[in-house]
C-alpha cells in the first residue's frame, strides 16, 4: 500500500475509519476539501462559509486552491462589502487561501499519527449544535481523546472567566464543575489559566468527562503548564481544536475559539471576567446563540468581578451560586429544579396566628397575668388561656407566683 500521501486521501481517512469505526455519511472528496479549506482559510471566515454554502464544500475548496473564485459570488461579495462601507477584499483573501494550500492526505495521515481523529459536518460524531453558527460553523474539527463529543455535549455547561483568578474564584469554579459533574453533566472551557482549569479539574474530580477547546492544534500544548492535565483530560474526556496539527495559538484564533465553547454547550456560566475579558466575549457568543448566560457573583470591590455584576445588571446573565441553580435553568423543565433555600428551622415556625401574637405577649423576665397578655395580644381571655396551657406544654412559657413569662431559654 502506497503511504497515504501518495493517494489523494483515500488510505488517510480509510485508517480513521478503521480505528475510530466512523461512517462514511461524509464522502472522501467532502472529507478532503474540509481538511484543505481547514488549512487555508482561518476559523470563522464568513467569506469561506457563505462560499460553502453557496457552491458546497468540494467545489469551495477547488476554487479557494486555485484562487480563483465563482464570477457571480464575487460580485455578491463586493456589493456586500461596499454596502458595508468596507473596501472588498476577496481577489486579496482568494490569493492568502490558494497560498496556505497543503495536501489534504499529508494532513489527515499526520492528525492519525499524533492520535487525533477528524469530524466534519455530517459526521456521526459531529455535534449538530454547531450548525448554529451558520457561516461560522468551523469546517471540522481535530479530537485527541476517549470521548465521543456529540454524546459528551448533550449535557454540557460551558464555564470561563478570568485567566487571572482569585482563590476565590477558583474555587467557585472548581465546586460548580465538580457539582455539575455529579449531576452528570459535561464542562466545557477553554484550558486556560485560572477560572478554565479550576473549571476542567472539578469536572475530573467527579469522573464526568471535560472538553478543552484549543485555540491551536491538539498536538499543541498551550499553555505548556497544562500538560498534565491535558493528558488527563485525553484519558478521561477529549481536547478539541479546529485549526490544524502544529497550528500556534494568535490573539484572534482566541476570540474566535470561543463561539465553539458558547455554541457547544447549553449555557455558559462566566466565573469572573473584568470589564475587558475575553470571557466576556464568549458571553455575548451565548447571547447571540440564545443559549442560556449566567454570572457568578463576586465583592464589588474587586476588579475581576465587574463583568460578571455588569452582565448581571444588564440583565444579559441570571445570578447563579450553586450547580443547583445552574442546571435547573439549562436542564429539562420540572426535571432539574433546584432545591428552594429556607433559613434554619425554628420551633415558633409551627405556631398558628394567634398562638404567635400570645407568645409575643408574654414578657421575657417579669410575669404577667392572662388577662393582661389577652390585651396585648388582641385575643379574648379564654383564647389567652388555652394559647398559654399550648404553650406551656410546649416548653415556650411558665408560670411563675408573679404571672407567666417566657422559659428562660426562650428568651433569646
Amino acid at each position: 500500500m502506497e503511504p497515504p500521501s501518495k493517494q489523494p486521501g483515500g488510505s488517510a481517512i480509510a485508517c480513521l475509519s478503521d480505528d475510530r469505526g466512523r461512517a462514511d455519511h461524509v464522502s472522501e472528496p467532502e472529507t478532503l476539501a474540509y481538511v484543505a479549506i481547514m488549512r487555508m482559510a482561518e476559523p470563522g471566515d464568513h467569506v469561506m462559509g457563505r462560499l460553502i454554502r453557496r457552491c458546497g464544500v468540494v467545489a469551495a475548496a477547488d476554487q479557494a486552491r486555485r484562487g480563483v473564485i465563482d464570477p457571480e459570488f464575487v460580485s455578491e461579495e463586493t456589493r456586500r462589502a461596499r454596502a458595508a462601507g468596507r473596501l472588498p477584499t476577496l481577489e486579496r483573501l482568494a490569493a492568502s487561501w490558494a497560498a496556505r494550500y497543503t495536501d489534504p492526505a499529508r494532513d489527515l495521515a499526520e492528525g492519525r499519527e499524533r492520535g487525533a481523529r477528524l469530524v466534519v459536518p455530517g459526521d456521526p460524531e459531529w455535534p449538530t449544535q454547531l450548525d448554529d453558527l451558520g457561516d461560522t460553523r468551523p469546517y471540522g474539527l481535530w479530537l485527541h481523546g476517549q470521548v465521543n463529543l456529540r454524546f459528551a455535549c448533550l449535557r454540557s455547561v460551558a464555564i470561563v472567566g478570568a485567566r487571572a483568578a482569585t482563590a476565590y474564584g477558583v474555587q467557585v469554579a472548581s465546586e460548580l464543575a465538580s457539582g455539575l459533574g455529579d449531576r452528570r453533566w459535561t464542562v466545557i472551557s477553554g484550558g486556560a489559566y485560572g477560572i478554565d482549569a479550576a473549571a476542567h479539574r472539578g469536572a475530573l474530580a467527579s469522573g464526568m468527562p471535560t472538553v478543552v477547546v484549543l485555540a491551536c492544534g491538539t498536538d499543541v500544548c498551550y499553555p505548556t503548564a497544562h500538560q498534565d492535565l491535558f493528558r488527563v483530560v485525553r484519558s478521561q474526556g477529549v481536547v478539541i481544536s479546529e485549526v490544524p496539527m502544529g497550528s500556534r495559538p494568535t490573539r484572534p484564533r482566541f476570540l474566535v475559539r470561543n463561539r465553539l465553547i458558547a455554541a457547544l454547550s447549553r449555557g455558559t456560566v462566566v466565573v469572573q471576567a473584568a470589564v475587558r475579558s475575553g470571557a466576556l466575549n464568549t458571553a455575548t457568543h451565548a447571547n447571540e446563540l440564545n443559549r442560556h448566560l449566567m454570572a457568578v457573583p463576586g465583592p464589588i470591590t474587586l476588579e475581576v468581578s465587574e463583568g460578571c455584576h455588569d452582565l448581571i445588571r444588564q440583565g444579559r446573565a441570571v445570578c447563579v451560586t450553586s450547580a443547583q441553580e445552574i442546571t435547573e435553568l439549562v436542564g429539562t423543565i420540572g426535571g432539574d429544579l433546584a432545591l428552594v433555600r429556607r433559613g434554619p428551622a425554628h420551633p415558633r415556625d409551627g405556631l398558628n396566628d394567634e398562638t404567635r401574637r400570645v407568645l409575643e405577649a408574654v414578657p421575657t423576665r417579669v410575669g404577667a397575668g392572662p388577662a393582661a397578655i389577652a390585651v396585648s395580644a388582641g385575643v379574648d381571655l379564654s383564647t389567652a388561656l388555652s394559647c398559654l396551657g399550648a404553650l406551656a406544654v410546649a416548653g415556650f412559657v411558665e408560670q411563675t407566683d408573679r404571672g407567666w413569662r417566657l422559659r428562660r431559654e426562650q428568651e433569646a
